[in-house]
């Protein structure tokens, strides 16, 4: 991150390697300023949406998918959408 520390895929990348060891607060945090600075890049709505679920939280989870929902349908990705789609669905439909 030192090359460029405001790249969005530098800073998810780096999320998704605390969640590989464990450190969901880093993390959580590094989600949520990617979020804050980079609203556009959509990968981050999935994974941070995950987390909030995992601990709990599903109405701050729903909020962060739903956001995710209407960013890559505007964008017209996809293969995002139907990701965010299908979190939203099992997190609400889960027995």
């Amino acid at each position: 991150m030192e090359s460029d520390p405001g790249d969005p895929f530098l800073r998810y990348a780096l999320a998704i390697e605390y969640i590989g060891i464990q450190n969901v607060d880093g993390a959580r945090k590094l989600f949520e300023e990617l979020l804050e600075s980079n609203p556009d890049y959509s990968a981050t709505y999935y994974h941070l949406g995950k987390l909030y679920q995992k601990e709990g939280n599903t109405d701050r989870a729903e909020e962060i998918y739903r956001q995710g929902i209407q960013l890559t349908q505007r964008k017209r990705e996809q293969h995002q959408l139907a990701e965010l789609q299908t979190a939203l669905n099992n997190m609400l439909y889960e027995d």
